[in-house]
């Protein structure tokens, strides 16, 4: 998906949705749209739709668990512990470093989780 409209859709999970810690991290989120962009079909295909928005939801569904398990958290503010809401915070996160340590290790967990996702003839599955 060599297309730079990807990069634009994904910025506004920088820090949760729109900087909004409450919600899910970033990746969490991207990850999701990912695999709904990966396994995606025609709409005209109501049977073959339903298989993929099953598979779909499944395989959201199942690495968003493993990143919670993982990480003991899904959202943001959880996930680095500073509130962006107060002034000055996001600054200081950038300052601190913390991103280069915790925030590189999340996506790179779910960058390998989405690679491990393998094709079975035309059915998608979790590697083991």
């Amino acid at each position: 998906m060599d297309n730079e409209d990807f990069l634009w859709a994904g910025i506004p999970f920088l820090g949760g949705i729109g900087g909004y810690q409450d919600a899910p991290c970033g990746v969490v989120s991207a990850s999701a749209v990912c695999i709904g962009l990966r396994h995606r079909c025609p709409l005209k295909d109501k049977k073959q739709a339903g298989q993929a928005r099953n598979l779909i939801r499944t395989f959201s569904a199942r690495i968003v668990s493993e990143f919670n398990r993982q990480f003991g958290d899904i959202t943001c503010r959880g996930l680095i512990g500073m509130d962006f809401s107060k002034p000055g915070e996001y600054e200081k996160f950038l300052q601190s470093g913390i991103w280069k340590d915790r925030c590189v290790r999340y996506v790179e967990f779910m960058v390998e989780k989405l690679y491990a996702l393998e094709d079975h003839g035309g059915l998608f599955v979790m590697a083991p």
